[in-house]
């Protein structure tokens, strides 16, 4: 699947498709695609007569793919994820956009790309989804799902959201804002993040709740346990209206009265890895993270010794404050070596009436 919008995109995708057709394999495209392809001329190059490409959905089912190659941003990525929904089909991206969180690979490694395809070079990991129910008056008005993020925002850009927040059936706060994001570990990344909420491992099983802009004293991000239910109420006492936005891709209206529901969905997304990069050493490289001065974990430990190896402390002073029938008298200090207190270091002066 590629961005058919972009030349670039639509020039790497001919050329998967003939490095994949050379290795005996049979590269498939969805219709619109093979329409593009087929009108224009990109770089000189036409797609060549011995590349044979089957179209999906005429003859080839989604089930009968082995992976999905993804050429784009995390957009493109989002739009995948939504068609490979409901099969066993992992994707790979291939990131021709900006930070492309999401993909596993960059254009310039397109050959190498390939040529872990041909040799199933590879692994796949399963990355939690949510499942998004939308209530009004006791009916069940839709029902969805997202793999980073449901958002919950104001309809009006000149009025406050005004929402209650729950876990669990047990209410945490009410107040306005400009919405409310629930996002997977894979979504911490993308509009959680923006909206101040924590970067999760993936991973980590968890679910973010990261409020948009709250006008209230308590409106931190929420880590709450992957078997909870979260939920935000639109509240009735003022007549703004609110949208749901899932991956920024499905749409639903909410009314004032509205509740949104979100849970940890039974169908993951399978994604591709071709390496074992860890997550932070992505998270650096994504977004430019300064490293400088990193001196990394000790090789060898024995070269520094152990904490219960350094000197003990032999020398303790003990301040003892004033009572309050006392005279402020100077500073009492006791000296302790091996916890055994010693002879008093200053004079004690008496009390008020004693003779000295």
């Amino acid at each position: 699947m590629t961005h058919t919008g972009r030349e670039e995109a639509v020039a790497i995708a001919m050329r998967a498709a003939r490095a994949l057709s050379a290795h005996g394999l049979s590269p498939v495209m969805m219709r619109d695609e093979v329409d593009v392809i087929g009108q224009i001329h990109v770089d000189g190059a036409m797609m060549d007569v011995d590349t044979k490409v089957e179209v999906l959905g005429e003859g080839v089912g989604l089930d009968e793919l082995e992976l999905v190659m993804v050429l784009g941003g995390d957009g493109t990525m989002l739009r995948s994820a939504e068609l490979a929904r409901g099969s066993n089909v992992p994707l790979l991206g291939v990131n021709l956009g900006h930070v492309g969180f999401l993909a596993e690979s960059e254009k310039s490694d397109i050959d190498a790309v390939v040529e872990a395809i041909v040799n199933r070079a590879y692994t796949v990991d399963e990355r939690m989804a949510i499942d998004v129910q939308v209530w009004h008056e006791g009916r069940r008005g839709a029902h969805t799902w997202a793999l980073n993020e449901a958002a919950v925002e104001k309809s009006n850009r000149e009025r406050m959201l005004e929402v209650a927040l729950d876990v669990d059936g047990s209410p945490i706060s009410t107040f306005g804002c400009d919405g409310v994001v629930f996002a997977t570990p894979t979504g911490s990344t993308a509009y959680a993040f923006s909206a101040g909420g924590p970067v999760v491992w993936p991973e980590v099983e968890a679910l973010v709740v990261a409020p948009i802009s709250a006008h209230a004293l308590f409106a931190k991000p929420l880590v709450i346990a992957p078997s909870s239910t979260t939920a935000a109420e639109v509240l009735t006492r003022t007549d703004a209206t609110g949208v749901l936005w899932c991956d920024g891709r499905r749409m639903v209206e909410l009314a004032p009265g509205s509740r949104v529901e979100v849970t940890r969905s039974k169908t993951p997304v399978r994604l591709v890895r071709l390496t074992n990069t860890p997550f932070a050493e992505r998270l650096v490289a994504k977004f430019k993270l300064p490293t400088i001065g990193w001196r990394g974990p000790v090789e060898d430990p024995g070269v520094h010794p152990k904490t219960s190896e350094l000197p003990a402390v032999r020398r303790i002073s003990v301040v003892e404050p004033p009572h309050n029938s006392e005279r402020l008298p100077p500073h009492r200090a006791t000296e302790l070596y091996h916890g055994e207190p010693s002879a008093t270091l200053f004079e004690e002066h008496p009390r008020r009436g004693e003779p000295r």
